[in-house]
Formats: structure tokens, C-alpha cells, sequence
């Protein structure tokens, strides 16, 4: 299958480094301006679409990202000036929370396959976490507050997996190299001082739909189930065509230009269907007999119907599912909790829900 990469508008490279410092200055002071303030600094302006207003916290970032000359996740059609972009803006997010940390490697279907311990309490738990990003962009280092606040709040151990990314690894080796991880996790759990009985899959986004794609192969290959889906804003049909992908599709951090780049790096050119259940698990035929998931959409995401259609799907399928929306959150919402407001209160109800889920 070719695809040739979408049209997109790059900034310069004096207006992404303008960016990178602003976002610097700006994303830590956020936090300590007090809401009235932010509706002043707004106007006293705000957007409600289907009756979701969107988080006044939210909103002024999004109006500082669109002046800085960046609008969407994605800063640059160039993967290796993305990269680092959003680097940049997860180094000025950092809110770190002091757990134990272990970084080491295990075996991969590709090579050594590097991956971060946060080290909870013995014999708690174990989420084996992968990343968002669109399969693209995204790392250790950009999830390592969330990680670490996962960890701290719910009370588990957390291995969060630098699997491969495209487009130098085409799809479907994100999945393999998750499910390979998931399967040393199951293997090797009590070298981690993890409870071998409640071992969990999740992550956001493109992580999300890595952890969905995890769930599904362990029930086919016949390997251990996960006690726990976690799908975090979930990236579940790269074709999927749903009424939020349209209402939102520009000037909520992720953009359709960004979806479309993304899958375009990571399906386009690969040996691989986009509705192939590697990479669509919404796609899939059978969804009986799955792990009970806890799926979190947002209501600004253009990925808020299709992770609502993959929770419904699972629940029509006798999968126990617990679905929540923040219906004034953008994607991406679970990153920003240093900035206060709702999402670090979703953030909050997240880890009480999974410490809730993985204690039963």
C-alpha cells in the first residue's frame, strides 16, 4: 500500500524555537494563575460545543499554542523536529513526582527492547504502559510525569515500553514489540516485586491502541489475559470516519492534519491493511471474551466517538467496561495535568478508578 504524506504547513525553525521557549516560560506559570484570571486573559470568552464548555485552563493554552505560530501535536512535517518539539513542551510539563525508577532493556522480536520500572509498593499491581503519539513521536521521557503520577497516586508498579516508531519501523512492529513486552511482563513479573495475579495493559492514544491490540492477541495466542484494559483516549480505526473527527478537526491539539500524518507514517508504505486489527482493533469480528476495560474519553478529541464505539462494542460483547468522558478536555488532557484545572482532576479520578479496578 503506498500513501503520499498529506499536505501540511511547517513553521520555521526561528518560530519552533520561539515556541520551545515559550512554551518553557509559559506551561509552568499556567498552573498559578487563578481561574478568573485565565476568563479575564480569555475575555471572559468561551466554547461550549454539544453542550460540553471547554476547560478554561485548556482554552488558554490552546490560544498560547495558536500564537506562538503552532497549532496541533504535531510542530513539523519533519519526524525528527517533532520529536523534539514535543520533547520540548513535555520537559516544560514535567512535574516530576519521586518514585524509584529502573531503566533497563529486555528482549524484543527485534532487539533489545529498552523500558522504564516505576516501583511501586511489593506486591502491588503492574500496568504495563505504552506511550501515545501517534506511533510516530512520543517517548519514556514525554510520558514520565504521568508515569510517575500513575505510580505515586494509584499505587502500582508501572513499565512503560519504548517500543519502536515510524516511519522507520512501519506498522505492525509498535504491536509486536508491546505484546512482547506484555509477555515478558507476564514471564518475569516477580523480578519486578509485582503481583503476578493482577497484571494491566494500557496507555494513551496511539498507546491506547497498542494496548487494545495487546488484549486482543493475548486471547488469541492463548497468553494470559491482562486483569485490566486501561485505554486512555484510544486511537481504535485509522479510517474511522465519526462526528467528533469533523467537529474537532482543527484548534484542539490534536488535528486531523496530524491524524492523517500520522497513520500516513505509520501504515502508508507497510505491508498492512489500515483495517487489518494489528492496527484497527475496532475492526475486530469477535471482541467476547476480552479483559474488563476502563476507557477515558474527552469531549474537545476528534478520537472521542471512536473510543466510546470500542468501549460500546466491548460491552455489547459481554466485556465489562466503565467508560468515562471529560466532556471539557481535550486530547492529550492526562500530559497536562500540571497545568491544574480539569485535567488534573481527571487525572485524579483516573488513578482512583484504576487503583478501584485492579484492587478487586
Amino acid at each position: 500500500m503506498t500513501q503520499s504524506l498529506p499536505a501540511r504547513r511547517s513553521p520555521s525553525p526561528f518560530r519552533l524555537k520561539f515556541a520551545a521557549a515559550a512554551s518553557r516560560l509559559s506551561l509552568p506559570l499556567m498552573a498559578r494563575i487563578p481561574d478568573p484570571v485565565k476568563r479575564l486573559m480569555l475575555g471572559r470568552r468561551s466554547i461550549t460545543i454539544e453542550g460540553n464548555t471547554l476547560d478554561t485552563t485548556l482554552q488558554l493554552m490552546l490560544n498560547a499554542q495558536r500564537l506562538s505560530g503552532v497549532d496541533g501535536l504535531v510542530a513539523s512535517d519533519d519526524v525528527d523536529v517533532a520529536r523534539n518539539q514535543l520533547d520540548s513542551v513535555a520537559s516544560a510539563l514535567r512535574a516530576p513526582v519521586v518514585v524509584p525508577v529502573h531503566d533497563f532493556t529486555i528482549p524484543g522480536p527485534a532487539g533489545a527492547l529498552p523500558v522504564r520500572h516505576y516501583a511501586a509498593e511489593p506486591g502491588a499491581p503492574l500496568l504495563v504502559f505504552f506511550h501515545g503519539g501517534g506511533f510516530v513521536v512520543g517517548s519514556l521521557d514525554t510520558h514520565e510525569g504521568l508515569c510517575r503520577r500513575i505510580c505515586h497516586d494509584a499505587g502500582v508498579h508501572v513499565l512503560s515500553v519504548d517500543y519502536r516508531l515510524a516511519p522507520e519501523h512501519k506498522a505492525p512492529a509498535a504491536g509486536e514489540d508491546c505484546l512482547a513486552a506484555y509477555r515478558w511482563s507476564v514471564e518475569h513479573v516477580g523480578e519486578l516485586g509485582a503481583d503476578p495475579r493482577r497484571i494491566a495493559v494500557g496507555g494513551d492514544s496511539a498507546g491506547g491502541n497498542l494496548a487494545a491490540v495487546v488484549t486482543q492477541a493475548a486471547r488469541d495466542t492463548g497468553l494470559a489475559l491482562p486483569i485490566l484494559q486501561l485505554l486512555i483516549y484510544p486511537m481504535v480505526d485509522p479510517q474511522g470516519e465519526t462526528v467528533s473527527r469533523t467537529l474537532f478537526a482543527d484548534g484542539y491539539f490534536l488535528t486531523k492534519a496530524d491524524i492523517d500524518w500520522f497513520n500516513t507514517h505509520y501504515i502508508g508504505g507497510a505491508d498492512i491493511s489500515p483495517t487489518d486489527v494489528r492496527v484497527a482493533p475496532l475492526r475486530a469480528t469477535d471482541l467476547s471474551g476480552l479483559s474488563p476495560a476502563l476507557v477515558l474519553t474527552a469531549g474537545f478529541d476528534p478520537l472521542r466517538d471512536e473510543g466510546a464505539a470500542y468501549g460500546a462494542a466491548l460491552a455489547a460483547a459481554g466485556v465489562p467496561v466503565d467508560l468515562r468522558e471529560y466532556g471539557s478536555l481535550t486530547h492529550g488532557f492526562v500530559n497536562f495535568f500540571p497545568l491544574g484545572g480539569g485535567s488534573d482532576v481527571a487525572l485524579t479520578d483516573l488513578t482512583s478508578a484504576l487503583r478501584a479496578h485492579l484492587s478487586r
